[in-house]
């Protein structure tokens, strides 16, 4: 990646567009033109409508553009002569954007050929610092996303320092497209929704449940054996619940509509915490009782916008795989460096090593006992040294009720997901009123700590599947041998090896189809199958199985004991 920061590369890409577009059409009104995680887009309104062909005239004279080295020149103006420029320019959107600015700000402009835009930069010095670009695709937005403002005209592309980072980044694209969860859950029959149950809702089909069955099973084991219990709450709660804890004046439009049940309202629940609390609040607490770490596999609802969602990445209803952690001030420090132990041993265990850490720290406006965030902080960051990991610091960033860290994590095609979240919580326990008798017979507010190690059961599936193209590990897989008989002949013996592999722990099924063995074989490796045995009239008669793997290729044929053992072994030592 070159020295040079990717937003101001693809933020500058954006005007060098928006000065194509102002060359080949007259009269063109201009919005905004941001950077994007992924690349750019710009706003335009004019008479003409754009197509597909016309992208690629913009990019023909971007490209002539970037060969000029034209001069990004920033220059300020007041507010009155910013005023009369852009009402000059019949700039009316821009004009807009102009009132956004503070009064006390400067009002600034970037310059780059005959394009003039109002912009706080920064960009780069010259369009040869911008290597390659490339025009994506068009689509309609309105002004401020307002569907009762105008609809403009918003092009997308994309800009990298060289044109090899490009390449890279269209083949990384191409091999995404090939992993898209939304597509395998189909062909593997992992998932699915429907228009009758609503969108955002996800049905899982018997081989999803089954993964999703398999790694919640080592999910609970893991904890229970790192010092956790498991709680159980309701998906609905009473009006006051949300009122306490604050979801009913922050949070309500993204909550779901009330129900009046023996005239009370009912809410359908976003978050599990006062549920939780609710459970450490049924009877007076000791020192001695702490720390308490409580998970939940608890199932929450919030309104997403349906342009918002996205597959299992993005949904109305999913599980949270929620814990809280309730201690002394004395306990913090070994906590969160537990807590964070715990939860890069749970992403390495399913093959994700590369794992970042984000720190965010105290917002100018917060909650809570200073003295205390200075504390919560400090053992973040010990956290974060003791696990030898690099951390990226965003000063003041933090939610107003607390300091948390954030992980994410690289998948096999090098993309990063926002996954694991350590949240301090000072809001909660002062809302609630919690406490605990200490040592010295008085009431103490307890630290409290909110952790979602994979997020979501939902988005975490789909990350997998997409992290493993559909071919999971063999202790994940819904199906982890087909034996296929050549013939009819051998059905009765391919039913009785499946029954002994399935009485040992085994998920393997019979192709009992009526197909040649080519094309069993073909449905098998489709499938993503590890194993697939073969079994014919000589592997019959002498009680043993061809076996092809779908990592180490042909294996030949093998004792049903031997196959047994290996298969048995990898599912138990979890290789990825």
């Amino acid at each position: 990646m070159s020295e040079l920061n990717i937003e101001t590369i693809r933020h500058s890409a954006a005007h060098i567009m928006a000065a194509a577009v102002k060359e080949l059409y007259k009269d063109v009104k201009f919005d905004i033109g941001p950077a994007t995680e992924t690349g750019f887009y710009y706003d335009f309104d004019m008479e003409h409508k754009l197509t597909p062909e016309d992208l690629k005239e913009i990019e023909k004279r971007m490209k002539k553009m970037l060969s000029r080295k034209l001069e990004f020149t920033r220059f300020e103006l007041s507010r009155k002569e910013a005023e009369e420029m852009l009402k000059k320019e019949n700039q009316t959107f821009k004009l807009e954007r102009l009132k956004d600015i503070p009064e006390d700000e400067v009002v600034s402009f970037y310059q780059c050929g005959d394009y003039v835009d109002l912009c706080r930069g920064p960009h780069v010095e010259n369009s040869s610092q911008i290597g390659a670009v490339k025009l994506l695709s068009i689509a309609g937005s309105y002004f401020r996303g307002d569907e009762k403002n105008p609809m403009l005209q918003r092009i997308y592309g994309t800009a990298f320092a060289t044109k090899e980072e490009m390449d890279a980044h269209f083949k990384m694209l191409e091999e995404a497209a090939k992993r898209d969860h939304r597509k395998l859950g189909t062909e593997l029959d992992l998932f699915s929704f429907s228009d009758n149950v609503g969108p955002g809702l996800v049905l899982w089909h018997p081989k999803g449940a089954f993964v999703r069955n398999t790694f919640e099973t080592f999910w609970k084991s893991e904890h229970y054996k790192n010092g956790y219990d498991m709680l159980y709450t309701p998906h609905i709660g009473q009006s006051i619940l949300w009122e306490t804890s604050g979801h009913l004046s922050f949070y309500k439009e993204g909550m779901y509509s009330s129900m009046e049940i023996d005239e009370k309202d009912y809410y359908v629940k976003p978050m599990n915490c006062p549920f939780h609390i609710e459970v450490y609040q049924s009877r007076i607490r000791s020192y001695r009782e702490l720390p308490l770490r409580w998970a939940e596999l608890g199932t929450v609802y919030r309104y997403e916008k349906s342009g918002a969602l996205h597959g299992l990445l993005r949904v109305r209803g999913f599980t949270q795989d929620d814990a809280h952690i309730i201690c002394t001030p004395e306990q913090i420090e070994d906590e969160i460096a537990e807590v964070l132990r715990f939860s890069l041993s749970i992403w390495k265990a399913f093959g994700f090593t590369e794992i970042k850490p984000y720190l965010s720290t105290r917002p100018a406006k917060a909650v809570g006992d200073p003295a205390k965030w200075e504390k919560a902080l400090d053992s973040l960051k010990k956290a974060v040294d003791k696990a030898g990991l690099d951390c990226e610091v965003d000063e003041g960033g933090g939610a107003f009720y607390g300091p948390k860290i954030d992980l994410k994590v690289k998948d096999a095609i090098g993309r990063e997901w926002q996954t694991t979240t350590i949240q301090f919580d000072f809001n909660l326990p002062e809302r609630f009123d919690m406490t605990y008798i200490g040592e010295d017979g008085k009431r103490h507010q307890p630290f409290m700590v909110h952790r979602a190690l994979l997020g979501s059961i939902e988005r975490f599936f789909g990350i997998l599947i997409e992290q493993y193209a559909g071919a999971f590990p063999m202790w994940l897989a819904p199906v982890q041998a087909k034996i296929l008989p050549v013939t009819e002949r051998q059905l009765a013996y391919a039913e009785e090896l499946k029954r002994n592999f399935r009485a040992k722990g085994l998920r393997v099924d019979v192709d009992t189809r009526n197909e040649g063995l080519g094309a069993k074989i073909k449905l098998g490796r489709n499938e993503r199958v590890p194993y697939l045995i073969i079994v014919g009239d000589k592997e019959m008669a002498e009680g043993n199985v061809s076996v092809r793997n779908r990592r180490e290729g042909e294996l030949g044929t093998m004792d049903v004991e031997v196959l047994t053992e290996k298969m048995l072994k990898e599912v138990e030592e979890k290789t990825v």
